[in-house]
């Protein structure tokens, strides 16, 4: 149950009012920004909340049950606050968000609507929609470990233990020349096998992408040429010149943590577990499949 302030229940008693929405936004990178829809800027709780973002609300849809509730939010990407390159480079996914109801004459008479995160954003050449995902959406997420075949370990980090600043698994290039939007030749890794930066990622150390970080599809030798396919294409062209560090990748196999590894003993899959084939399987003489307890 919400309780208002008195101050505040009088004024939407009076039938009259003047409300406003406003949303804080906090980055994972620890940025706080304050929008409103009121045509003036508003201050409360040390946030600024300015109106030339052009945000406006769509109507909350909530429920009793755990299903995720939602809202929508959308604005202009004129904003200084707001541009596409951080959109783009997802510096806004999961951000924490308060949306507030508040009486613009009177800041003091307010009142916290709703908490969550920003989930899907879908934008235009001109405009952004960002939803609004209740802190419900936490409960869809995977807490502990999974019991599967695939090791649940990011490559390089504690559980994983592999050194990824190893000369065997890094390299530094730059761009030969761009074949497509997330495709070019490279040089400065010719020495590394086809296939070994797949699933790696590398990062931008020069160019119009400096300083961002991009995943591998695809690594291939042939013809005297390396060739990097990137799953996305960067926020900005890529050129000719534009360096890069390059880190190996991993499929998250036993086979492939124990040869390209040699990591075995940090591997955080389950190889050996039975597959769908156990349930199907049925017993036939003269086999493995004898009908005795496995």
């Amino acid at each position: 149950m919400r309780i208002l302030s008195a101050a505040f229940q009088a004024h939407l008693d009076g039938g009259t009012t003047t409300l406003a929405w406003c949303w804080r936004i906090e980055r994972a990178d620890g940025e706080v920004f304050g929008f409103t829809d009121h045509d003036r800027p508003l201050v409360f709780g040390g946030t600024a909340y300015e109106p030339e973002s052009g945000f406006s609300a769509s109507e909350i849809r909530a429920g009793s049950e755990l299903a995720v509730d939602a809202q929508e939010a959308q604005g202009v990407l004129t904003s200084d606050r707001i541009t596409e390159t951080d959109i783009l480079d997802g510096r806004w996914d999961n951000a924490m968000i308060e949306v507030w109801r508040v009486n613009w004459v009177d800041v003091s008479q307010r009142t916290l609507m709703r908490r969550g995160n920003i989930g899907q954003v879908r934008r235009g050449k001109a405009a952004f929609i960002a939803e609004v995902r209740s802190l419900a959406h936490v409960l869809n997420q995977t807490v502990g470990r999974t019991f599967q075949y695939y090791c649940d370990a990011a490559l390089g980090d504690a559980r994983c233990g592999v050194d990824l600043d190893d000369p065997a698994y890094r390299g530094a290039g730059s761009i030969v020349a761009v074949i497509a939007d997330r495709v070019f030749e490279a040089s400065g890794i010719e020495g590394f096998a086809a296939g070994w930066f797949e699933l790696g990622f590398l990062e931008w150390t020069s160019g119009a992408n400096a300083g961002r970080r991009a995943e591998i599809a695809r690594h291939a030798v042939g013809g005297g040429q390396v060739l990097i396919e990137l799953f996305e294409a960067p926020v900005r062209t890529l050129a000719a010149g534009d360096g890069f560090v390059i880190r190996a990748g991993c499929d998250k196999q036993f086979a492939t943590c124990k040869a390209k590894f040699g990591n075995v003993v940090n591997f955080r899959g389950f190889p050996h577990m039975p597959g769908d084939d156990v349930v199907l399987r049925y017993a036939n003489r003269g086999d493995a499949n004898t009908g005795r307890p496995l």
